[in-house]
């Protein structure tokens, strides 16, 4: 049964769209992150061991935090802890990255979910250590809410009259939703609950408004990050793949002609020679073929540096 969900699985990541891999790499990371929670409970390990492990890939909001584990500044933006959190995180995802994904296209969709998850990250760093509710402690977030953001309000401003069936509302137009939930994000600014995680929530949306903009102005922010992407994506290739590795440069294979052999034999018998430059053909020919008899039977290695270097002249011609 495991592995014919692991094969589904894998079947949908590589031929499903974006949306479906951000939901597939979202949800195998929350299972890690709380499976891991499990196994050092039933271990008997330290209770700060597992909030030290989840610190590491958390974005904080001390400045020291980041210079020691810069990758956080991106693993932030896939992790999870709780199941309601997760859980409307992909809805939002899903629906939303649809629609956005069907009109923009779906090479864009990754872009617009990075960019602002480094915008939400910006913006919960800076509120945190500017307005009085960090109260100068360390404040650490987790979760794709900035990009889905980004990803709702993009989708908000290109298709603001696409109407969404919503439970006892019936059908509501997606500029309407795009609004109520920045308004309720800004209201939760001024709340005692996940402050910084709203201020995070809003610069994701300010990011999604800044693209679609620029976008709408000609300029296409997704094509920078599509082209990083590109280089590590076919970096890693080269390093799993050999075939694609750069090859070293050595001599080139030359093959015997068999049919000039022949030719000349039969000259030979006859004793005719059409020319004078036929017989330096042969000459070369010969000297050649004795060279290549001569790795066959006892390897490249074999040949004196004047052999190797006839070799490589003839590879030329």
């Amino acid at each position: 049964m495991l592995s014919s969900i692991w094969d589904d699985v894998k079947q949908q990541f590589s031929y499903g769209n974006m949306i479906i891999r951000l939901i597939i790499v979202n949800v195998a990371i929350f299972l890690v992150i709380n499976l891991m929670k499990v196994f050092l409970y039933h271990g008997g390990a330290p209770d700060n061991w597992y909030d030290r492990i989840l610190g590491w890939f958390k974005i904080s909001s001390n400045p020291l935090d980041i210079l020691m584990h810069p990758w956080s500044i991106f693993t932030h933006m896939f992790m999870h802890e709780g199941f309601w959190h997760i859980l409307w995180n992909m809805l939002f995802l899903y629906w939303f990255g649809r629609i956005l994904g069907d009109l923009l296209g779906d090479k864009r969709i990754l872009p617009i979910y990075v960019l602002g998850g480094l915008a939400g990250a910006l913006v919960f760093f800076l509120s945190v250590n500017l307005l009085p509710y960090g109260d100068g402690g360390t404040h650490t977030a987790l979760g794709a809410s900035a990009g889905i953001m980004a990803i709702v309000v993009a989708a908000g401003m290109i298709a603001p009259e696409y109407s969404l069936r919503l439970i006892l509302l019936g059908d509501v137009r997606l500029k309407y939703i795009v609004v109520a939930v920045i308004i309720m994000d800004l209201i939760g600014t001024a709340g005692d609950y996940n402050t910084g995680g709203h201020f995070a929530h809003l610069g994701g949306a300010l990011m999604g408004y800044i693209f679609v903009h620029q976008l709408q102005a000609g300029r296409d922010l997704s094509e920078s990050i599509n082209n990083i992407f590109d280089r590590i994506t076919n970096f890693f290739r080269r390093v799993s793949e050999p075939s694609l590795r750069p090859k070293r440069k050595g001599p080139k294979m030359v093959h015997r002609n068999d049919d000039k052999i022949k030719s000349r034999q039969q000259r030979g018998k006859t004793g005719h020679r059409s020319d004078r430059g036929n017989t330096t053909d042969g000459s070369h020919q010969d000297k050649l073929d004795a060279i290549l008899d001569k790795i066959k039977k006892e390897g490249y290695e074999s040949l004196s540096e004047a052999e190797k270097e006839f070799l490589f002249n003839a590879s030329k011609k």
